[in-house]
């Protein structure tokens, strides 16, 4: 199946607004920069959606695009968690992001491992994987959007992150979990 197709080039679109995120948040006047980052990032996280979307309804699911949407979400969250973490100061804000990005370091790499030397091979993206991301979306356009005077909102995108961070590692578990038993078989033999 060819690669260029159009959930992909949407999931193109959501890297490529990657550095639109971060000059809009730096060179963006500062009465109007933390508004338009959350609107970029918007965009981004509705790409999130249709990509996979389409692609369902289209019929075009392929490997290429099984492989490059979870890189957009994790570049584009991460980038987002960075920007946020800088211009709020705060370790309130730094360990859910620590968490969130500790995470996807560990899932990914255990995704990888998996694919090579587990009977499982791979792990399906559960229901709480989505929860989880839903959350994490909510927060960091909550947070972008009202920037770090504005106490309520600012308030409600914490609230909003740190349950984002606890259903992480709680997916983060899930996968684990599944991965154990291939992951402890080794342990037996040294």
């Amino acid at each position: 199946m060819n690669r260029i197709n159009i959930p992909n080039l949407i999931t193109g679109l959501r890297i490529l607004l990657i550095p639109v995120l971060v000059v809009v948040f730096y060179t963006a006047p500062l009465d109007w920069r933390y508004l338009a980052s959350a609107i970029v990032f918007t965009v981004a996280a509705i790409t999130d959606w249709l990509d996979g979307y389409l692609a369902r309804k289209m019929g075009q699911m392929t490997p290429f695009g099984a492989f490059l949407d979870p890189v957009a979400d994790k570049l584009i969250v991460a980038t987002s968690l960075v920007l946020l973490v800088e211009v709020h100061a705060s370790a309130i804000l730094a360990v859910p992001a620590l968490v969130i990005v500790g995470r996807e370091i560990v899932v990914s790499a255990l995704r990888e491992w998996m694919a090579y030397y587990s009977e499982r091979r791979s792990v399906a993206v559960s229901v709480l994987g989505k929860i989880k991301t839903v959350f994490q979306m909510i927060a960091i356009i909550v947070l972008l959007g009202a920037g770090p005077e504005q106490s309520q909102p600012v308030i409600a995108g914490y609230v909003l992150l740190y349950i984002s961070a606890a259903l992480t590692l709680w997916s983060m578990f899930q996968y684990l979990k599944i991965a154990w038993p291939d992951l402890s078989s080794g342990m037996k033999n040294e």
